[in-house]
């Protein structure tokens, strides 16, 4: 449906737009539909087996039901680097990334903060549709 695209679509313009700490943006945005769904769905429940986590099982089914889903991520965030200490390391450059089973971190609060007010600014703009949506993992 042309209409779900379309907010979708405006969900995220508004997490592009959303503040961001310094104005530097690292939240990646993709809007995807129809087979792409069914992958991710597929994956999540596949995830959801190997690992246990039932939430993975029920929510990949859930995905599977959406026509649209709005994805937003950190991609390669940067400390902000004014040496807050909100990631736990008193400096900026102590903050080392490294690979984890599901997320890469730690990650500096500030970019979190971030990914925050854009989900927050996504769902609004649903909310303002009257679009029924979940925050999800």
């Amino acid at each position: 449906m042309d209409a779900l695209k379309t907010a979708a679509e405006l969900m995220a313009v508004s997490a592009r737009t959303a503040p961001k700490a310094a104005g530097q943006d690292f939240i990646d945005i993709k809007v995807i539909s129809g087979d792409k769904i069914e992958q991710l769905a597929d994956k999540m429940i596949e995830y959801g087996k190997e690992s246990g986590k039932g939430n993975f099982d029920r929510d990949g089914e859930n995905v599977r039901d959406s026509e649209q889903v709005v994805l937003l991520s950190l991609n390669k965030a940067k400390t902000l680097g004014i040496n807050c200490g909100a990631c736990g390391y008193d400096r900026c450059e102590e903050l080392k990334l490294r690979e984890g089973v599901e997320f890469d971190g730690p990650i500096c609060a500030w970019r979190l903060m971030d990914l925050g007010i854009a989900l927050g600014s996504a769902v609004k703009t649903a909310s303002m549709l009257n679009l029924d949506n979940r925050i999800m993992y």
